[in-house]
Formats: structure tokens, sequence, C-alpha cells
């Protein structure tokens, strides 16, 4: 099936984190958003505010770079995974990953390119670019039936 995309530019740390709170509204437990972008791009601000939105402490959300995965309590759970130090999409697995990647929350995936055979068919993927010092563009791609609506209804909140 074609992926559904849209393009979303961010000005702001504050411009993200209103991508992410937006998105999060469509979110259900199960699913998963494979996040790509060099550091600096705004991967972890914006796992942040998906986190707030889905009743999590946002306070408590940095990125998971050394222990891999974090797990956040709220109305929905939420997983950040941060994939940059995998060596292989198999030592995820050793570690429990495949749960998440099908667990009863949300699950966000930074440096998802490290694990993607492991990714559902049906998964958001969002590639952030740095463009400046404070400018994103987030390109959005919807791989199947459900990631392609969350897009769509996304791409209708915002006026697109």
């Amino acid at each position: 099936m074609d992926s559904m995309s849209l393009i979303v530019e961010s000005h702001s740390e504050d411009d993200t984190r209103s991508l992410g709170r937006d998105l999060a509204r469509h979110l259900r437990p199960g699913d998963v958003i494979a996040l790509q972008g060099p550091l600096g791009a705004g991967k972890t601000r914006f796992v942040q505010a998906v986190a707030a939105a889905c009743g999590c402490d946002r306070s408590f959300v940095v990125s998971p770079t050394f222990t891999l995965i974090h797990e956040y309590d709220g109305r929905i759970p939420v997983y950040h995974v941060d994939a940059y130090r995998l060596k292989s999409p198999e030592e995820f697995l050793d570690m429990g990953g495949g749960e998440l990647l099908e667990g009863d929350g949300v699950c966000l995936v930074e440096w998802a390119d490290r694990i993607a055979p492991l990714l559902p068919r049906d998964h958001l993927r969002i590639d952030m670019e740095v463009l400046g010092p404070e400018w994103r563009r987030c390109l959005l791609y919807g791989s199947g039936p459900h990631s392609q609506q969350i897009v769509g209804q996304l791409a209708a909140d915002r006026g697109l």
C-alpha cells in the first residue's frame, strides 16, 4: 500500500512540541512512531510533548541513550526507545523490545532505522530535517491504513 505523507515546518521548540501534542490526540495503544533525524533535530522534544499529551509527566522524559528504553505511565503508557547504540535488531529483541512494539502503549523509537525490520507494517514514520538553528522540517509518512488515517487527521487539524 502506498504511504500517505505530510510535511510540517517547525520554527521553534514550541512548534515541535505543538506538533507532538497535536499528534498525540490521534494516537492509541499499540501505535508505533519511528523517529529519524540527526542529533539535535528535536526528536526528544517531540517525545516529551507526546508523552505529556498522553498524561505522562514530561519532566521525566529524557533521551534513553544509555538505558535504551524508558517507560512512562500515563493515561496511555509511553515507551521511549533510543536505538542509536544498538548493534542489530536482534539486540533489541534480546532486551524485550519486541513486546514494546506490540504493547498496550504508544511506542516512540528514536533512530528507528536501526530496528527497521522489526517495525510493524502499519507505523508512522517522522523524518526530522535540520534547516537552521530553530528551523525543522518534519516529514510524516503513514505506512498502513491506521497510520495514514492519523496523518490525514493531523493534516485536517492543521488546515492542510
